[in-house]
């Protein structure tokens, strides 16, 4: 009797915990998938990244700072067997203070980005992920000084690799103002972002990329050089991305952002 009550009780516990480790082991592949789709600009999975970043600024602004908040969401939809339109919005909120002139002391929306990328569903028998799409400028500012008071559209596309940990590749675009203030300079604008980044075990990503502006109108090129870490963690039912990282600004306008910035991110993750 004794063994059979002993024998009973083994199995109640194995049946307790046998769905608890599998669970677990599920919460443990989904931060994985999370983690590797993250490193991913064209990923089937919804994203919403808040992204804060600290700018000093040089020159005749010197003392100058510039705080942004650029909210990125990214969502998927399935077009059929072979292709996915993934839409990325970036939509900055800005900070202005200490400008030598007042008048750029500003706080408000900025201009938003909205970019399309049709996707095929697999990569190449090569390995590459790509898309591409239109990208669209909307003068979204809330202030004359946060925006360009244009629109704009242009072409958009993203070349990656991803092999082991590791991910490798270049997202840009090409913007051209089309409508807009007669009073405003026109847009006529690349953005070049290259990217590279290590996955570990854990589900911590290090990375570094250059989200670089090359001004045709003004000839003018913005270079920062961001480095970061991003940690996927998962938050009662919500898994979560929590990133810290530092930019150089290896070349920037007169009088514009100089030395070591900041940044600091936190994204709402939903995989399927």
């Amino acid at each position: 009797m004794k063994h059979f009550a002993c024998k009973a009780f083994i199995l109640s516990a194995v049946a307790l915990v046998a769905p608890a480790q599998a669970q677990e082991t599920v919460a443990v592949d989904a931060a994985a998938e999370a983690a590797k789709k993250l490193s991913n600009p064209v990923a089937a999975m919804i994203s919403v990244p808040f992204q804060y970043n600290h700018d000093r600024l040089s020159g005749a602004n010197d003392g100058a700072t510039k705080n942004t908040l650029v909210m990125q969401p990214v969502i998927p939809a399935s077009l059929n067997d072979d292709w996915n339109l993934i839409t990325r919005i970036v939509m900055p909120v800005i900070d202005q203070k200490g400008y030598a002139n007042a008048a750029q002391n500003e706080s408000g929306l900025g201009d938003t980005t909205a970019s399309l990328f049709f996707s095929p569903k697999s990569p190449t028998a090569g390995g590459l992920i790509w898309g591409a799409g239109p990208a669209f400028l909307l003068p979204t500012a809330t202030q004359d000084v946060l925006g360009s008071e244009k629109w704009g559209l242009g072409p958009t596309g993203v070349v990656l690799k991803q092999f082991g940990p590791w991910s490798v590749g270049v997202l840009a675009n090409h913007i051209w103002s089309f409508a807009g203030s007669d009073n405003r300079s026109d847009v006529n604008a690349t953005f070049l972002q290259p990217f590279i980044s290590y996955t570990t075990s854990t589900h911590t990503t290090i990375g570094m990329n250059s989200e670089s502006t090359y001004d045709w109108k003004g000839n003018q090129w913005t270079v920062p050089v961001n480095f970061q870490v991003g940690q996927v963690l998962k938050i009662g039912s919500q898994l979560i991305q929590l990133t810290v990282g530092a930019r150089y600004w290896a070349e920037a306008p007169d009088n514009g952002p100089e030395g070591w910035g900041y940044r600091a991110q936190l994204t709402l993750l939903f995989p399927k």
